[in-house]
């Protein structure tokens, strides 16, 4: 009898990953383009961890043929979700949905089979994920405790005992990386309009994202600077959230859905032309939030137009500009793409052509700048070991560029390009920046 209950118990998860992927999965025609561009065979060499491996694996187990968490589970945990595959693709086999939706269905089984086991349905992890998260004082408490922990030299002595070390290296490999984290007096104000600083040109709305405004509010501070510089008039609604990304990713799709409806809500009320942002995990995920509603006509209205008004600060900043240079940058720079800029989004030309404007760099193109660098939302923290052979991977051809200054456009990532320059021994003389940094300095803003 027990046996057949988990059998019945099995089909009902293939049963669930039969209706979400396998018209999808059926498209891939296994040919292989997608291989050259996946990072997790690149450096793993299995077809288990290539796209099309992963796309067989889940057609199979939506047939029934193996099991959604033994056989499945593995494989797709090990993604990063950086979906060079869709771009590589020639038959346009939609990845993403592919790869959110097996995580979704994994997700499940994980939440029936701890509740099954008599234990709590939710993970440390999830639990972050959905009483930290989605709450912005929650996380501005935490940027707040950073900032003060930077502040009074405690985490010099921290580094120096090793503690963080001790409990997670990855953890403590990253506190290392942290950027030195802005006043809590300087953070700009959510339900605030901010006037243009030249003709007012148009009214946009601009999206902090949640790890962007916890501990790199500096940024935000900047971008909203820039705007004001070029003629925008910038307002940050006051009942915004996290975009939902890092919950998508973990399969959490119906808490991903509701921060989508809040945020629809949010910035409907602006009027704004643009909804900008200047992460690239989030605008990717703000420009898919129509694919949240397809079963919800009337919220799938409201997505399209919020999608259709997103954008990420690059094009913004290209499409006013030109900015006020007051300074030469004589250093050579090149640019790390962000995976859900360039694959998601499709912005690749707007950033590389705004850092060649700017007065005095050098911009070296570095060899294959679209590969993901590894960080992936949070994959770094949950697959240290393989995400660092794959940043050391990226870093022979950020050595070969003689770059002094690394760009990249979302925050993961800025992290990951720091710790990697820290590992390949370059961290004495190599900057790692975001993008509106680096324009920020050459406009001579603090």
């Amino acid at each position: 009898m027990e046996k057949l209950l988990c059998h019945t118990e099995d089909k009902k998860y293939a049963s669930m990953l039969h209706n979400q992927t396998y018209e999808a999965a059926n498209m891939c025609i296994q040919c292989g383009y997608c291989l050259p561009v996946c990072p997790t065979f690149q450096t793993m060499g299995k077809e288990s961890h290539s796209p099309r491996g992963r796309i067989n694996l889940v057609k199979v187990a939506a047939e029934g043929k193996i099991d959604v968490r033994t056989d499945l589970a593995s494989s797709i945990d090990l993604c990063l979700g950086c979906r060079s595959c869709e771009v590589a693709c020639p038959v346009n086999v939609p990845y993403g949905k592919i790869y959110e939706s097996a995580k979704e269905v994994m997700a499940t089984q994980r939440v029936d089979e701890r509740l099954a086991e008599g234990k709590r349905g939710n993970t440390f992890q999830n639990a972050v994920l959905l009483h930290l998260f989605p709450h912005k004082k929650r996380l501005r408490l935490v940027g707040n405790a950073l900032w003060f922990y930077q502040k009074t030299g405690v985490n010099k002595l921290v580094q120096k005992i090793g503690v963080i070390n001790k409990l997670s290296e990855s953890m403590g490999q990253f506190e290392k990386t942290l950027p030195q984290i802005e006043s809590p007096f300087k953070r700009y104000k959510f339900g605030k309009i901010y006037p243009a600083k030249r003709r007012k040109k148009m009214s946009v709305a601009f999206f902090p994202g949640c790890i962007m405004d916890a501990v790199m509010s500096r940024m935000n501070r900047l971008t909203i600077e820039l705007l004001q510089h070029v003629g925008c008039e910038v307002v940050i609604p006051k009942q915004q959230n996290c975009c939902g990304a890092l919950h998508a990713h973990q399969g959490l799709m119906g808490e991903a859905r509701e921060l989508a409806r809040a945020n629809i809500e949010a910035f409907e009320s602006t009027g704004a032309v643009y909804v900008i942002n200047n992460a690239g995990g989030c605008g990717a995920m703000l420009r898919e939030y129509d694919q949240l509603f397809k079963d919800d006509s009337e919220m799938l209205e409201r997505a399209r137009s919020f999608v259709k008004r997103s954008r990420d600060i690059s094009e913004v900043l290209g499409e006013l500009g030109p900015l006020p240079f007051k300074k030469e940058i004589n250093k050579i720079v090149t640019y790390q793409d962000s995976c859900h800029l360039r694959n998601v989004q499709g912005v690749s030309k707007e950033p590389r052509e705004i850092l060649r404007s700017i007065p005095g760099i050098t911009y070296v193109e570095m060899e294959r700048s679209s590969d993901c660098c590894g960080s992936g939302g949070i994959y770094n923290l949950l697959h240290f070991d393989e995400s660092m052979e794959i940043v050391d991977h990226k870093m022979k051809n950020v050595s070969n560029t003689k770059a002094k200054v690394i760009v990249s456009s979302n925050p993961g990532c800025l992290l990951q390009m720091r710790l990697g320059v820290e590992r390949s021994n370059l961290a004495n003389d190599t900057e790692v920046l975001h993008l509106v940094e680096l324009l920020a300095d050459a406009c001579a803003i603090q």
